[in-house]
């Protein structure tokens, strides 16, 4: 590994903690910002090209929960653990990265983040991701259709 891979797996890494944290709390333009403005993401729930798209894709769900008292949720907090980084180029990078899911009824989903970063100046950004589901309590307060 180059010193320029370990920098830019950093740059990747803070890059998803931004689409989590900002997700977890509901701030739909901060977790679109860690996509390109023309990136995808593909979901259970569509495919989204674009940071508006993004942002309106995932609103509907956000509004759900918050507007719902049962779905009221409290909390929600995306756990990242293991993610294999492996890069194209100096300026690419394919991703895989299991996540699991918590609210305050416990494990609420699982799953796999699929991504291609591209890097621009110094931040690397989510070109398309992928996010591919492989389990979701009965409960799901996100999965329930």
């Amino acid at each position: 590994m180059t010193p320029e891979q370990a920098l830019a797996r950093e740059a990747i890494k803070h890059t998803m903690s931004v689409y989590n944290t900002e997700g977890d709390r509901g701030r739909l333009e901060g977790l679109a910002s860690a996509f390109f403005e023309d990136g995808v993401l593909e979901s259970a729930n569509g495919e989204f090209q674009g940071r508006q798209a993004i942002i309106d894709g995932l609103g509907e769900g956000v509004a759900k929960r918050a507007s719902s008292p049962e779905k009221g949720v409290g909390f929600v907090r995306h756990n990242l653990t293991t993610c294999r980084i492996e890069f194209a180029s100096d300026t690419e990078a394919h991703c895989w990265t299991y996540f699991i899911v918590f609210t305050k009824f416990g494990p609420d989903h699982m799953g796999t983040y699929i991504d291609h970063f591209k890097k621009r100046g110094d931040e690397w950004l989510i070109a398309r991701r992928r996010v591919k589901l492989h389990w979701n309590n009965e409960a799901s307060t996100f999965h329930d259709e």
